[in-house]
């Protein structure tokens, strides 16, 4: 659990496609979810992907919670092995995570940020993780500020079979420094 003052409680439980995919379909056809690339996604096609999610050993997804009710969505996985595959070096302890924040009807200032320092707290409670891989789209400034804001330096952009992407890093002790800053 990761608790942020003024915002309130972060959580994260596993995604259940069956039970989650009509929230999730709603929220990665939103417009405000362009670069999650689902826009025309159908309710069936976003229950399948996360079917396969669930069934796969190298990728896992998580709701993420705000004062008990869902407000994220959290996918951790292994670039070594998914996303990343030849396009750079993996290093032991590496995760690669993609994040989404719900649309909503009345935004809470600071928001994003607790959730993606929530979910940074979340991926370095496992002692095996060392570093975080992201890799958004070139385009995406909004999160390639909310990424510098807990630590993550860009590498180099990469060309992915879906997209242009920034590649880019967090260590835990730069995750730290940056937000005790």
């Amino acid at each position: 659990m990761s608790t942020t003052t003024g915002i309130g409680s972060l959580t994260f439980r596993p995604l259940d496609p069956t039970r989650d995919a009509e929230l999730l379909h709603g929220w990665v056809t939103h417009p405000k979810a362009a670069f999650w690339m689902m826009q025309d996604a159908g309710l069936e096609e976003v229950e399948r992907a996360y079917t396969e999610i669930a069934a796969d050993d190298h990728h896992h997804a998580y709701l993420g919670l705000h004062d008990g009710e869902p407000a994220f969505l959290m996918e951790k996985y292994d670039p070594a092995q998914r996303e990343l595959v030849g396009l750079y070096e993996p290093q032991p302890g590496d995760v690669g995570m993609h994040f989404l924040v719900a649309p909503a009807e009345r935004p809470i200032h600071g928001f994003t940020k607790a959730v993606i320092t929530a979910v940074m707290e979340f991926l370095f409670a496992d002692p095996a993780v060392r570093r975080v891989v992201v890799e958004p789209d070139v385009g995406n400034k909004a999160v390639h500020a909310l990424n510098a804001a807990v630590g993550f330096v860009p590498e180099r952009e990469i060309q992915k079979p879906e997209k242009k992407a920034l590649l880019s890093f967090c260590t835990r002790e730069q995750f730290e420094k940056a937000v005790s800053a």
